[in-house]
């Protein structure tokens, strides 16, 4: 339980840092024609590139788990690594825009992992107590 809350805080975490920097830069998506890539704070979602918020989120929410125990979590690594190339394959994202909220997703999981340990015991070492 103690890993699935960490993992929920850590998703959390990116998520919101992910947003305040979506408004805050107002990059234009792919799809949006336009001339100025750059367009200063913005709210409209069509000018909320940077970075992406579910390849932010699922990076920080799966990285949790992989520091927690790499047996697990490394399998689960490739469902971000998807969801980031989906957001491009739909023209949602550039490829620097998934590259930033993936960073911003390990960086949330490495905070939350060292503030709340999320370890898991091992079965073995308690039977030899």
């Amino acid at each position: 339980m103690r890993i699935f809350a960490a993992m929920i805080l850590a998703c959390a975490l990116a998520g919101a840092v992910a947003r305040v920097i979506k408004i805050s830069t107002g990059r234009a998506r792919p799809s949006v024609q336009t001339e100025a890539e750059w367009n200063g704070p913005r709210f409209n979602p069509r000018y909320n590139a940077f970075p992406s918020g579910h390849t932010a989120a699922s990076t920080a929410f799966f990285a949790t788990l992989a520091l927690a125990s790499w047996r697990i979590g490394l399998g689960f690594l490739v469902i971000p690594i998807l969801i980031a190339v989906s957001r491009m394959y739909v023209a949602a994202h550039h490829l620097s825009d998934v590259v930033c909220a993936a960073l911003i997703g390990i960086v949330a999981a490495y905070v939350v992992s060292c503030w709340i340990p999320p370890s898991i015991p091992n079965p073995r070492s308690a039977t030899q107590n």
